[in-house]
């Protein structure tokens, strides 16, 4: 399967579609008045659903096992032909789209099997994905211009040459991916001034100003400290988020120090100087961190 260990949850729902074509206006009407041999159709098609859709996992290999925590069937009879709509809803890392469509498909194979007996030319056509919802789909925002980001490697190591970096490049690999530019990528000391001073000259013509190192809690350690007195607000959200994130992966990320703030209509980050910390910071709040420069703009929640 699909490794979705690095994805965060959020909600996620998705509606599909099956159709069921009867042959006989007859069908229809016992469908309608409880008359079919087999029993009530609808309700038994609906539960076959309802079972199926817990199950999907069994039946495609690719599927995830997840908490189904809502299900929905609805029929709409018109002439000859039903519509199926099954919508299916959860919080976890991956969509429902694939469960909503296996659902929907088992409510029409239970009401073909159910009919059989009275129709002999029932069709069954048109299994498709109507609606999904949830997932870094729906968190992208649009900018009018490209968004620019400078990253700052804070290690004294690897400013004397002693060790190669590689927290940094991961975070502009990554903003690459989010379709942010890195204008700026420099190795720095763990020095206050040097930290302070770039902060301060790059805040002004990036919108991101991206720290990797210094957030431990070693003596050396004073990344934090720097930002700390020049942000204007801070934004615990996102640091909450960065630590929740890295703690379901790894106990060691209580000890972090992440600081999240902004500086004007900049945001700045600091986050964990090791790769995987680098990474998985950059992960629990890429893209949907970026909303942020709406916000900056007056804009509501509901912006895209």
């Amino acid at each position: 399967m699909v490794d979705i260990t690095h994805k965060i949850s959020t909600l996620r729902s998705a509606t599909a579609m099956a159709t069921v074509k009867v042959s006989l206006p007859e069908t229809i009407k016992a469908i309608e008045k409880n008359l079919v041999p087999k029993g009530n159709v609808l309700e038994m098609a609906k539960t076959a659903g309802l079972f199926a859709v817990k199950n999907t996992h069994l039946s495609i290999p690719d599927c995830h096992p997840l908490p189904i925590e809502y299900t929905a069937v609805a029929y709409e009879i018109k002439d000859l032909t039903i519509d199926i709509l099954f919508t299916v809803k959860t919080v976890y890392k991956t969509g429902v789209e694939v469960e909503a469509m296996h659902g929907a498909s088992i409510v029409a194979l239970t009401m073909y099997d159910m009919l059989k007996p009275i129709d002999k030319n029932i069709e069954i056509s048109t299994i498709k994905l109507v609606e999904k919802k949830g997932g870094k789909s729906s968190y992208k925002n649009k900018f009018r211009d490209v968004l620019k980001a400078a990253v700052f490697v804070c290690s004294d190591s690897i400013f004397a040459g002693d060790k190669k970096d590689r927290s940094g490049k991961v975070i502009v690999e990554k903003l690459e991916s989010y379709g942010v530019e890195t204008s700026h990528y420099e190795i720095i000391p763990d020095e206050v001034d040097f930290i302070q001073d770039r902060t301060k000259k790059y805040a002004e013509d990036n919108q991101l100003v991206i720290f990797t190192g210094g957030t431990g809690l070693s003596p050396r350690d004073v990344t934090p400290e720097a930002l700390e007195p020049l942000l204007e607000n801070r934004i615990p959200g996102i640091e909450e988020a960065i630590r929740n994130y890295g703690q379901d992966r790894m106990p060691y990320a209580m000890l972090s120090r992440s600081v999240a703030g902004t500086i004007g209509d900049s945001l700045i980050l600091a986050l964990p100087g090791s790769v995987n910390g680098a990474k998985e910071s950059m992960d629990a709040v890429f893209p949907h961190v970026l909303h942020v420069f709406h916000i900056l703009k007056g804009s509501n929640h509901d912006t895209k």
